[in-house]
């Protein structure tokens, strides 16, 4: 509200010189009477806004708006014909009151008018020109566009850049052995990057969103969507082009979420249809949980081993391990490893505990561990140690300069004669980065170490450790604290190199016996793990093997794994389920799971079966001889599989190991029952948790299924989908539908792998809703006794029931492959007739 001082002065004067009455002033016993002019002549004239009419905007800001509390009225007077304009605060003129004829009022009212009209124009031009953008509006003086639209504005509003960068390259090579011509090289660079958004409104029915990043990281960060809505009474409610969804009530045909393509929604009279024509993009999970925990499977290869992160520390307890572990729960093992530094190739730019090192394989090894014959470096001790072999005290004396980062290369020279090479037997790392020791784990007993993250290819990976062996001190490389000056380098013990393949010294330290199952904080209860063997002559998976002296011994039990009963007590037979030893066999905060053999699959099978040909056929030998990925080619023996499943910890949050979900892609059921979304459970798309908000459930223990349906990251198949869903409403109680579903994969290749073949499946399904309230339910109720409720009852009923029809797909000719052979080496050998053997 503005307030003028002419408006101030106005109020003053009302009661000062244009009351009709005056006022009367009392002075002890005499009253004197005051007349005040009522002509509507001021004592005093001043400049003021027109009468009756609208105040100046084009005014400064210190001027306010006309108090609220100001009043226009208009009376007619019957008698004179004349129109009165009042304008009054309360009770109280505040202006003259101002008397219009018919022609004067028409011509007043015709003004006040077209001053209004402008002057909203004016702010809705004004408010148009605040949000105008690159594109101004687009108006269509068309009727025909206006009623299929809904309005003749078309509005679009983009947002974002693009940016363009081009160059042009010259090189010059002075080669003078090339010509002319080719010395000179020039090429053009070209980049770009797009980042847009796009807004827009075609009419009232017309809605664009456009989203395009060509720096995102996956392709369903680009959304597109198109939509058209009708009018409650057109035959066409809705189309949808780009991202669209097809969510379906029954739980037998779920539908999907993430697709692409064209969805139309359609209505004639009480039959609506929904029919989509896209590309599927989703990948489908279910999550299960008892009693208010979550129960989670899992089945993966014994080839899939986590590797570069878990390692011995010395080849002295590789050697031990299976000794140590023979007499489960108890641990054999008579070293106890006391303190340990962990040092790894500094990545982080982070140098507040950083170190030049030096770091060798075979430093502190026992003798029969050593793996190269340098004079001087021999040894004759059975236990690691840095007196274990000369190498540590020939380092201090006749290679002192080793120390030295820029004596480093000369001074290994000798060494390098004698095939001491670098990368294969020693690693030297300038600023070296120690870990905390939030960032590893190690078993001071079993001797390895496990990391928190796994190394990459390149990182080298290198310690010191000491430990006590019947009442003895044994020290392996150099601490921080052994007073060593900072600008020499620790000599350490190395546990990766640069290059970690087989043949290579430091590849046996590898532990290749840990499994990832993909959980944190496993707990003992409700845990349960299963090792089998895929039978090819019976399509099975069965959890001893099928032939030879290993046939009555499950395969849990052959890894060594079931030893004790539910009480941890030792049994000669075993109880047939995993045993769950914390640090031993399983690694719960981080969800590893260990074998308590050293290689269970491969020497461990051999060494338990006489037959020669029975051992070539099970033994996996590849899997700790080869690299990983040869071995998951050798499909001969990769047949053993390490399946069960585990609980998490009680409560009302289920995590859905998904993230960034579409809207409405989850589906939760408690024993059967379709649960409501809000009122059940609410659903955080973004970080992919379910928390069941209906306490009943969870207090019930009630088994609840969720089912979900994220966005793939990467697609090697072409999925077509092609659905359609009526519903017909008999009434608002009853309801009746109809599935068309049609799905149809297209591999990127005809050769595909057996257990990804392509389907071309057709569901039909039907399904009804009924939901009645009923008053009469809830009286028959009340005549128990002792029993009295005035809450409406109601009866519900849903069902549902679906086929699948089982198809063909033309592309891959109905051929699967069990293995294409293209990893296969094969050799000729021959002799020549010259006497040459050819190979």
């Amino acid at each position: 509200m503005k307030i003028r001082i002419l408006d101030i002065i106005i109020l003053i004067a009302v009661f000062v010189a244009t009351s009709p009455v005056g006022y009367a002033q009392t002075n002890g016993d005499n009253t004197n009477t005051v007349e005040i002019d009522t002509t509507g002549t001021l004592r005093f004239p001043f400049d003021d806004e027109g009468e009756f009419d609208y105040s100046d905007d084009n005014q400064s800001p210190l001027f306010l708006d006309r108090p609220s509390n100001i009043e226009t009225q208009i009376e007619y007077d019957p008698e004179t014909g004349e129109y009165i304009i009042r304008e009054k605060i309360g009770d109280i003129d505040y202006r003259m009151p101002k008397a219009l004829n018919l022609q004067e009022y028409v011509q007043y009212d015709f003004d006040r008018a077209i001053k209004n009209y402008w002057r909203t124009r004016s702010g809705a031009e004004e408010l148009e020109n605040q949000q105008g953008g690159l594109i101004p509006q687009l108006r269509i003086e068309s009727e025909a566009f206006s009623n299929i639209f809904g309005s003749e504005v078309i509005d679009i509003r983009p947002q974002g850049y693009v940016e363009v960068q081009f160059g042009v390259e010259s090189r010059f090579n002075g080669n003078e052995t090339l010509p002319e011509r080719m010395r000179r090289t020039t090429t053009f660079d070209f980049e770009n990057q797009i980042n847009v958004s796009v807004r827009g409104k075609i009419g009232d029915k017309v809605n664009m969103d456009f989203n395009y990043n060509t720096e995102a990281t996956f392709d369903f960060e680009n959304e597109m969507t198109l939509d058209y809505t009708g009018k409650e009474d057109e035959i066409i409610r809705r189309i949808e082009a780009g991202n669209v969804s097809l969510p379906l009530n029954g739980s037998l045909i779920q539908g999907g979420t993430n697709l692409f393509g064209i969805k139309t929604e359609m209505q004639f009279g009480h039959l609506n249809v929904t029919t989509v024509l896209s590309q599927h993009k989703g990948e489908s999970n279910v999550i299960q949980t008892e009693g208010g925990t979550q129960k989670t499977e899992f089945d993966f290869k014994a080839s899939d081993y986590d590797e570069n992160r878990h390692f011995f520390i010395s080849k002295y307890f590789r050697d031990n391990y299976n000794k140590a572990l023979s007499m489960l729960p108890v641990i054999s093992s008579q070293a106890v490893v006391t303190k340990i530094e962990v040092w790894i190739t500094n990545k982080t730019q982070d140098f507040t505990s950083s170190r030049d090192i030096v770091a060798f394989v075979d430093l502190g090894e026992p003798a029969q561990n050593l793996t190269n014959s340098v004079p001087g470096f021999e040894g004759e001790s059975n236990y690691p140690g840095n007196a274990s072999n000369g190498m540590y005290s020939s380092l201090n004396t006749n290679y002192s300069d080793v120390r030295f980062s820029d004596r480093v290369n000369n001074t290994l020279k000798p060494l390098e004669s004698y095939g001491f090479k670098n990368g294969r037997d020693w690693e030297k790392i300038n600023q070296a980065r120690k870990l905390d020791q939030n960032e590893y784990t190690f078993n001071e007993q079993l001797g390895f170490i496990s990391l928190k993250s796994p190394l990459n290819n390149d990182e080298v990976l290198a310690i010191a450790y000491e430990y006590t062996l019947n009442g003895e001190v044994f020290q392996v490389g150099e601490f921080t604290t052994n007073n060593i000056d900072s600008d020499k380098s620790l000599f350490l013990k190395l546990l990766k190199g640069t290059n970690l393949s087989p043949g290579m010294p430091t590849w046996d330290l590898m532990m290749k016996n840990i499994y990832n199952i993909g959980a944190y904080n496993l707990s003992r209860s409700e845990f349960d793990l299963q090792v089998t063997y895929y039978n090819d002559s019976t399509n099975t998976h069965l959890n001893y093997l099928p032939e030879g002296e290993l046939q009555d011994t499950i395969l849990l039990r052959l890894m060594n794994l079931d030893n004790l009963n539910s009480q941890n007590d030792y049994t000669a037979s075993g109880d047939g389920m995993f045993d769950f030893i914390e640090g031993v066999t399983v690694l719960s905060e981080t969800g590893r799971i260990i074998f308590p053999k050293l290689e269970p699959f491969g020497a461990n099978v051999a060494n338990n079966i006489s037959d020669p040909d029975l051992k070539e056929k099970y033994a996996f030998n590849a899997l700790y001889n080869d690299s990983k990925n040869n071995a998951e080619q050798d499909s001969e023996h990769d047949k053993f599989r390490i399946v069960g499943s585990y609980k998490g910890s009680s409560g009302s949050e289920i995590a859905l190991n998904s993230f960034n979900l579409a809207p409405g892609s989850v589906n939760v059921t408690a024993g059967g029952r379709r649960l409501t979304e809000d009122i059940d459970y609410v659903v955080d798309y973004a970080m992919g948790r379910v928390k069941i908000i209906n306490e009943g459930l969870i207090e019930a223990g009630t088994p609840i299924q969720v089912s979900t349906e994220s966005q793939e990251l990467i697609s090697t198949q072409r999925k077509t989908m092609i659905g359609t869903y009526a519903n017909y409403e008999f009434s608002d109680d009853f309801n009746v539908g109809g599935t068309f579903l049609y799905m149809n994969e297209k591999p990127i290749t005809n050769k595909v792998d057996m257990g990804e073949e392509p389907v071309s499946n057709l569901m039909l399904g039907l399904d009804f809703q009924y939901d009645q309230r009923s008053k009469l339910l809830t009286d028959a109720i009340n005549i128990l006794p002792f029993y009295e409720s005035d809450v409406e009852s109601s009866i519900s009923l849903e069902g549902e029931v679906a086929k699948l029809v089982t198809g063909k797909t033309g592309s891959t000719n109905n051929q699967v492959y069990i293995d294409d052979f293209e990893g296969v080496e094969t050799q000729y050998s021959f002799l020549s007739p010259y006497g040459w053997n050819l190979a």
